[in-house]
């Protein structure tokens, strides 16, 4: 039985300029990745009249410009879309999400699990909202489920965090 072709199969974040991660964050891009890699839904729509190659696809990540840039290849190495997104709509909510973290990686360290659960709470309340956010900016661009949005959105924030 052959893989699924509406999916992604490598991913590879552009982060050449941007400061070493921190290991907690080094460590959600990891779970991320691996997670993303996994299980995970990534078409391209079918737009004008245009053939749109099949997937599966290697899927590039980077920050141009102050611009997200996907930059989406076939496993043939044959270009199959390229989108610029504007990083305004992620600002508010990659930096709740980042702040939130935060508080989550302090409270494993001493907190008690009934205050750590509160706390991851509210952070996936957030990443939901960016995963949303994502979505929505995608929409028409690639078709995805919200678990690939979520995982997604993790390495935007990655990204983001040293943009």
């Amino acid at each position: 039985m052959s893989a699924p072709t509406a999916r992604i199969s490598h991913i590879a974040l552009d982060d050449r300029n941007l400061p070493p991660p921190t290991p907690e964050i080094e460590q959600e891009r990891k779970v991320a990745m691996f997670d993303l890699l996994e299980n995970n839904s990534f078409a391209l729509p079918q737009r004008d009249d245009r053939t749109v190659p099949e997937g599966p696809y290697h899927v590039g990540l980077a920050i141009k410009d102050k611009r997200l840039v996907f930059d989406i290849n076939t496993e043939d190495a044959e270009k199959a879309a390229e989108f610029h997104l504007s990083l305004s709509p992620f600002r508010q909510v990659v930096k709740d999400y980042w702040a939130i973290c935060e508080s989550y990686f302090d409270a494993v360290k001493n907190m008690p699990p009934s205050q750590i659960e509160t706390i991851d709470m509210a952070r996936r309340g957030i990443h939901n909202e960016g995963a949303r956010v994502l979505q929505e900016r995608l929409e028409g661009k690639a078709e995805i489920d919200k678990d690939t949005s979520r995982r997604l959105f993790t390495l935007i924030c990655v990204l983001h965090f040293g943009g």
